[in-house]
């Protein structure tokens, strides 16, 4: 899924852009899906298409939704050393969105 910067920011709200186009951070124990205990599918915000699976969800204590696997295909692992540490930015391959 290939779109412009002017398309994403007419399909999303300017907090999704920010998060998901522009690689923000929502403040850590704020986001509604933190307590979220629905069985189903979490979607990518901006494509739709499923990247975990509800029973592989966990609470390690970060302050954001965490998973032990994903749908298989459905992610991407990058090493991220922009912030002067190793980190891991993962993002929907389906449409390369930020995810954390």
């Amino acid at each position: 899924m290939n779109l412009s910067d002017d398309e994403w920011k007419a399909k999303l709200t300017a907090e999704q852009y920010q998060m998901l186009r522009e690689k923000g951070t929502e403040a850590p124990f704020t986001g509604a899906l933190l307590h979220n205990d629905k069985g189903g599918d979490y979607t990518c915000g901006a494509c739709g298409v499923a990247l975990f699976k509800s029973d592989t969800k966990f609470d390690s204590g970060s302050g954001w939704p965490s998973f032990n696997d994903a749908v298989e295909g459905a992610v991407t692992q990058t090493d991220d050393n922009s912030h002067g540490m190793t980190r891991t930015e993962v993002t929907c391959t389906n449409c390369g969105s930020h995810l954390g």
